[in-house]
């Protein structure tokens, strides 16, 4: 111990012989070390993030999207596609086992009009299924009905957003509403749910029956809809949920063993693995270029201890002409450098620490300092000590006494 401790002393009598050099030889390792901690944090927040917002869109969602489909055989020439609508919705509905829920989605960004405030909005046909499917809640009021439903009602339901640049800060419950010549009563209050991983804000929206919305604002004597939503029963199912809904709508729409398929069916799993995909691409690049960062900084270390090391001849000549190992000379030097990433690594994690709070203004919460990265990047400046220190040190270990001695 005794022995360590003399090292270690020595090796930072020597960095701070020399300040301005150690300062200037750590900066490099600080400017990695902040970018992979701030990288990192980055990374994780945007995980976070993503994982929030795909939960606001309900739970084991699946989602059916109407396309067009080239016939078999047929390279030049191109199926009408049929749409959905919203028998296919009730038949899914019907025959589908490991679904738990199925609604229809249809929108348009309207004005909508109020005795207190105009505001565009985006009103939504759908039924009295979509609130538990997409997961939102009712805050005040009630869900729509199988009356509304059937009778083409004009009520509707109304997002806080919505709510509160129609009606200011008055209840809105009970209100009238008019959406192009028609009005609507505001029978129910969703809760909020902040935007949609795709940037939609989804409190700014008024939701009617979807045969009020065939009738009175898009309308449609086929009731196509543009998208059938619905809920798994489980997570386990969601595959096998999948499966159904395809074998069903082929079915419905007629399509031959060998035609494609003209609808998507899409998991609200396979929008978060994607959205994940594109948040870890953009994460390893910014990860690669902080890691040239760090071993640019790294390559620094080495040179300036290989420079050290040949104005120190002497020094380590008498050292070992008084006794000093091999081993003695080489762990004085490998705790230099490893000296010099650890003042880097600490100073960077300061850097990174400012740069995060000062983010945080800008994306809240989501942000916040990994205590993994912090630990990673204590690590990994140590690990470039070691790593860009070691021939340094050897080179000095295996100097020839009477040779250093007469250096000058």
């Amino acid at each position: 111990m005794t022995l360590w401790l003399a090292t270690v002393r020595l090796a930072l009598l020597a960095l701070l012989r020399q300040r301005l050099r150690s300062a200037l030889t750590s900066l490099g390792i600080l400017i990695g070390i902040a970018a992979v901690v701030v990288v990192v944090s980055l990374g994780q927040g945007a995980r976070q993030q993503v994982g929030a917002q795909m939960q606001s869109l309900g739970t084991n969602v699946i989602y059916v999207f109407g396309r067009s489909s080239p016939k078999s055989g047929a390279r030049v020439a191109t199926k009408l596609p049929r749409g959905l609508t919203v028998e296919d919705a009730d038949a899914i509905r019907r025959e589908a086992t490991a679904i738990s829920q199925v609604t229809v989605y249809s929108s348009v960004t309207v004005q909508v009009q109020s005795d207190y405030g105009t505001d565009r909005v985006d009103v939504v046909g759908a039924d009295e299924h979509y609130v538990p499917v997409r997961g939102y809640s009712l805050k005040g009021g009630r869900n729509l009905s199988d009356a509304d439903l059937l009778g083409k009602g004009k009520v509707c339901l109304l997002g806080t957003s919505a709510a509160a640049n129609l009606f200011g800060n008055r209840d809105p419950l009970g209100e009238i509403l008019r959406v192009g010549k028609h009005a609507y009563q505001v029978v129910g209050l969703l809760e909020a749910k902040g935007r949609s991983p795709f940037g939609m804000d989804q409190d700014n929206r008024l939701v009617m029956p979807v045969g009020s919305w065939f009738a009175r604002v898009s309308p449609s004597f086929d009731r196509r809809v543009q998208i059938i939503m619905a809920s798994a029963r489980e997570p386990t199912v969601v595959t096998q949920a999948e499966r159904q809904i395809t074998e069903i709508m082929r079915q419905r729409h007629h399509l031959l063993p060998d035609d494609e398929n003209d609808f998507m069916v899409r998991s609200q799993q396979q929008f978060q693995e994607t959205q994940e995909g594109i948040s870890g691409v953009l994460t390893t690049l910014l990860l690669s270029v902080a890691g040239i960062a760090l071993f640019v900084g790294g390559v620094g270390v080495m040179n300036i201890m290989l420079v050290s090391v040949n104005e120190r001849r002497r020094e380590i000549g008498i050292r070992i002409a008084i006794g000093a190992r091999a081993a003695d000379i080489r762990l004085q030097f490998l705790l230099e450098a490893v000296m010099l990433t650890l003042v880097g690594g600490v100073c960077g994690l300061g850097l990174a620490a400012s740069i995060v709070l000062t983010l945080q203004s800008s994306f809240g919460d989501v942000l916040k300092l990994d205590w993994s990265a912090v630990w990673i990047a204590l690590g990994t400046s140590a690990a470039l000590g070691v790593l860009f220190g070691f021939l340094p040190a050897h080179r000095a270990a295996q100097l020839n006494p009477i040779d250093a001695l007469r250096h000058e």
